[in-house]
């Protein structure tokens, strides 16, 4: 089974003078010598280098005291997430899993051999406790796959303890600085052993690819967005699939920004071309949507409970909302890692790869961006706008949450489409992402009482059954009922409020 560990280290240029003194430094009682340990490393990939792209790396080690699978994630410089899992002869699954989003159906190959002879200092402090581990590496690299060579190099690697304080690594930086030694020129072993033993390279270092140019037509905003929300589902595919806090969210968001920017740009992108893809990416918001709105009901309802006297909770309510919402979350996620490996979602991620190599430009596509974005957001404001009229016009009811809950929907399409525009709109197109960031806040809150109560209303029913009292879902109900009423109270100025800027 796979595990988690954060990883903050830092990586230096070594020459023959090796590691400096480091007792004294922030706490470093003592130096103590662990030792010199024989590391081999097999480093996985595609054949076109698609972790390495993403900075990624994936390696079988043995020798050490963690032999087996590693799979790093960047997280900021000089830090990073390490999943561990015990050694085998193939990729473990559990892995193999969290890359899936990138290498799609290519094969993951040995791509590089690193063996490192590592002399280890263990930095204690003054109770013997470890505070940082510092090696002086001498590594040698060895392309396993076409025509490449090998190379050799010497590094000092300091690595923070597990709960350490990070500033420790700047105070010994200070010394190795001091001392004459440099941070390395490579992020990672990996990085520096594929820049030396490329085909060609000589041991040269390869130059950095230059980023994308500033966007100038309409389509330049419009794709430069789109190809945003793709990074951030490839992204966060390996988050969601190991249930890390907001990620689920986040990817939602991300699925529901793509295909509203293929609904609302219909003249830059031609639909005949998008709309299979929109169709797609409505159907992995859905599945996306399975859990994350169980999440949040879920909490909905646990806050709503903790606010009541202990006198108004009648009968094993806790427990019960406990249970449901356990039940649910495991089972939505069972369904949801199933999406994530399924045929269809690899599809897609391969048919938006394709969308923006060789986008379906429409005739507005290579205008200038202020005339037709603006164009666009005004469009979907009005449709909002009709939605938003027609609710007010409703008596409370279901009818009414119904349109409101259309309206929610709209209002979220205008903002993500004013996103994409305030490279090209500036500040109107901010002004109006903002207040559609209210609005959607609050139709989201009436729309997530309309499901408190509809399943405040389940639960009292099994409850009942079961020969328990009702009483407390009954004024979990009740409260939910008038925050509803207040909300739609609110509405009409809201909405007045909203409605004073534009896009322009």
């Amino acid at each position: 089974m796979a595990d988690a560990k954060r990883e903050i280290e830092r990586k230096y240029e070594s020459d023959e003078s090796g590691l400096p003194d480091l007792t004294g430094v922030g706490g470093v009682a003592a130096v103590l010598d662990k030792g010199l340990v024989d590391l081999d490393a097999t480093y996985y990939d595609t054949s076109d280098e698609r972790l390495a792209a993403a900075s990624l790396t994936l390696r079988r080690r043995t020798g050490g005291s963690d032999a087996g699978w590693h799979l790093k994630f960047p997280v900021a410089p000089g830090v990073r997430d390490e999943i561990r899992a015990p050694l085998s002869d193939t990729v473990p699954e559990e892995i193999a899993a969290l890359v899936r989003s990138r290498v799609r159906d290519r094969a993951l190959l040995p791509l590089v051999r690193l063996r490192s002879a590592r002399d280890v200092r263990h930095l204690v402090d003054a109770d013997g406790a470890l505070l940082a581990e510092a090696s002086v590496d001498t590594v040698t690299a060895e392309r396993l796959t076409g025509a490449g060579g090998a190379a050799q190099w010497t590094e000092i690697e300091v690595e923070l303890a597990d709960g350490g304080d990070p500033a420790l690594l700047d105070r010994l930086e200070k010394r190795l600085r001091a001392a004459g030694v440099r941070p390395s020129g490579s992020p990672s072993k990996l990085a520096r052993a594929l820049e030396q033993t490329a085909p060609g390279r000589g041991g040269k270092r390869r130059r950095k690819k230059a980023g994308p140019a500033e966007p100038v037509t309409a389509g330049d905003h419009v794709l430069a967005y789109l190809r945003a929300q793709r990074d951030v589902l490839v992204e966060l595919d390996p988050a969601v699939r190991r249930d890390i806090p907001d990620s689920l969210h986040q990817m939602r968001v991300a699925t529901r920004r793509a295909r509203s920017t293929l609904r609302t740009f219909t003249a830059v992108l031609d639909r005949t071309a998008t709309d299979p893809v929109g169709a797609e990416l409505k159907w992995l918001a859905g599945e996306l949507g399975v859990d994350r709105d169980q999440e949040v009901l879920a909490d909905r309802l646990s806050t709503a409970l903790d606010a009541l006297p202990p006198a108004l909770v009648a009968g094993p309510v806790r427990e019960r909302l406990t249970a449901w919402a356990a039940g649910r979350h495991g089972g939505a996620h069972a369904h949801l890692t199933g999406v994530l490996d399924s045929r269809r979602y690899l599809t897609l991620l391969d048919s938006l790869d394709a969308l923006l190599a060789d986008p379906p430009l429409g005739k507005a596509a290579g205008k200038k961006p202020g005339k037709a974005l603006g164009k666009a957001v005004r469009k979907d404001e009005k449709k909002l706008a009709g939605l938003m009229e027609h609710a007010l016009e409703l008596p409370p009811g279901e009818d009414r949450d119904l349109v409101l809950h259309e309206a929610r929907k709209k209002a979220k399409r205008t903002r993500y489409a004013a996103e994409a525009a305030t490279g090209a709109l500036g500040g109107p197109a901010r002004s109006l992402t903002r207040s559609m960031k209210s609005l959607t806040t609050r139709l989201g809150d009436h729309q997530d009482s309309v499901l408190a109560r509809r399943t405040l209303r389940e639960l009292a029913a099994v409850a009942h059954a079961a020969g328990e009292s009702a009483f407390t879902y009954g004024l979990l109900y009740g409260r939910e009922e008038a925050r509803a009423a207040e909300l739609e109270a609110e509405l009409p100025a809201r909405w007045r409020k909203s409605t004073d800027g534009g896009a322009g």
